[in-house]
């Protein structure tokens, strides 16, 4: 690959030999990277044309590129920059006496952020998920379609908080599949659950401010929360979620809490009826806002699934949080927020502010994708796959490891909790089971105020349920079982 034709060539400047001005400026595009080995130069028509000067100048510039060996000749082809540079520059950056510059205060401590998991298939890594060849196959289909259909929408700045028919099929979707009170103008199109972590954040928070955090809980909010100054409160969570009265005891002021009450992350477990009224009633009585993360709602593998938070309430201290990036697929990136009346103008703005838009033709695949009534069907197989999925696993681990290992097989979500016996460390099977290409996750760290229990935190929805077995002896053997 070649960048030459959109390199800012610069005409010549007066009183300076003008070969030695194309010389310097090919050679200076070489010397940054700008122009890679073996990427091509133009020609010299095309860059004489560009410079306003005549050819023979650039021709002769490329001669004496062509002796030093900054630049080679294919007969037939042109000029190229040469594949071999080692004996005329080197492209790394020459150390520099001076010290480095060091990152402003305020910049948090990505040191201490967790680093990014892979992004190969590794056994049991947890978000991944699967289509079926029906769905590939209409996803396909949506995209022609949307392809085919280009609007003058995508030609320009749309409205920041998503394109409106998207948001009334979401608004559809979650009145009748989560109970969710909710208009077409209250739902804004996001990236994901994160980044409506990170606007709700923005627009709730000061720098100081009280704000009650699940103890175990999702590391990557706890770090969007505190990075930008708030203050976590570790709230406890038990067999019915998230401990009201610990909350309560702690922080009573408190400006806001987040919850994932559907399927508690990293423990699995659902919110009680008891607890969520509870959670808002303080809410209701302390002026705090509710963030409901319902990040894997759509997979519930046992009875009916449990009103929202954001239902129950009616829509008043909730801002209701889900993303197509878990029911669909990450690289999708496509999520959405419910925001109560009165937020809906300030998050869209904040929106505006951060990435102007969503992506036009992303959001036009999905809504044919939903209209079509492809995603509906999707869900209904996935659900039934990934029990399947998670069904094999929990058997495998049972089978193989139930001497080691005592799995917590939840009734909705997408990975489950294998809690190790016998005090051993989380730490060091994590390490282990990664020395075998098996991806776990260990999650006393995920702990905070609240004693840690070991265990393995384990996906199975990136993976057919044929595959678990496999799994299983891979993570055996890296135990030693």
């Amino acid at each position: 690959m070649s960048w030459a034709d959109v390199y800012p060539w610069a005409a010549p400047e007066a009183g300076r030999p003008v070969i030695r001005q194309v010389y310097d400026q090919v050679r200076s595009a070489i010397h940054t990277g700008a122009l890679r080995p073996g990427g091509r130069l133009p020609s010299s028509r095309d860059l004489a044309s560009r410079l306003g000067v005549a050819r023979a100048s650039v021709v002769a510039a490329y001669d004496q590129l062509l002796a030093e060996g900054y630049a080679e000749g294919r007969t037939g082809s042109g000029t190229y920059v040469s594949q071999d540079l080692s004996g005329v520059l080197d492209l790394k950056a020459s150390p520099q006496a001076a010290a480095p510059p060091v990152p402003p205060e305020r910049i948090p401590d990505v040191a201490s952020f967790p680093a990014p998991r892979s992004t190969e298939p590794m056994t049991f890594s947890n978000g991944r998920t699967l289509m079926d060849a029906r769905a590939l196959d209409a996803w396909a289909a949506s995209t022609r379609r949307a392809l085919r259909t280009l609007g003058p929408e995508h030609f320009g700045y749309s409205e920041p908080a998503g394109d409106g028919r998207l948001r009334a099929a979401v608004a559809d979707y979650l009145r009748a599949a989560r109970g969710v009170v909710c208009e077409p103008d209250q739902v804004i199109v996001t990236s994901g659950a994160q980044h409506a972590v990170d606007l709700t954040s923005r627009l709730l928070l000061k720098p100081g401010d009280k704000v009650w955090l699940e103890d175990p809980g999702y590391p990557q909010t706890w770090h969007a929360l505190t990075s930008g100054g708030a203050q976590g409160v570790p709230v406890p969570v038990d067999r019915s979620g998230l401990v009201v009265q610990s909350g309560i005891v702690a922080a009573p002021d408190a400006r806001a809490a987040f919850v994932t009450p559907s399927h508690q992350f990293p423990l699995g477990v659902a919110m009680s009826m008891g607890r969520r009224l509870e959670l808002i009633a303080w809410a209701r009585a302390a002026g705090a806002w509710i963030v409901e993360d319902d990040y894997a709602s759509e997979f519930r593998y046992a009875g009916a699934p449990l009103a929202s938070l954001q239902g129950l309430d009616g829509g008043e201290r909730v801002i209701y949080v889900g993303t197509l990036n878990k029911s669909l697929f990450p690289g999708l990136r496509l999520g959405y927020l419910v925001a109560p009346k009165a937020l809906v103008e300030p998050l869209s703005a904040l929106r505006r502010l951060a990435d102007r838009q969503p992506p036009s033709l992303t959001q036009a695949v999905t809504l044919d994708f939903m209209e079509s009534g492809q995603f509906a069907a999707h869900i209904r197989r996935r659900r039934l796959a990934y029990k399947a999925q998670r069904d094999a696993l929990a058997e495998a681990l049972a089978r193989r490891m139930g001497d080691v290992l005592e799995p917590d097989v939840p009734d909705q979500g997408m990975h489950l909790i294998a809690y190790l016996k016998y005090g051993r460390s989380d730490l060091d099977a994590e390490t282990q089971a990664a020395a075998r290409g098996v991806l776990t996750r260990a999650i006393s760290p995920l702990h905070h105020a609240a004693a840690p229990r070991h265990g393995l935190l384990l996906g199975f929805t990136g993976f057919p349920a044929k595959a678990m077995d496999a799994g299983v002896a891979r993570l055996a053997a890296a135990l030693g079982v």
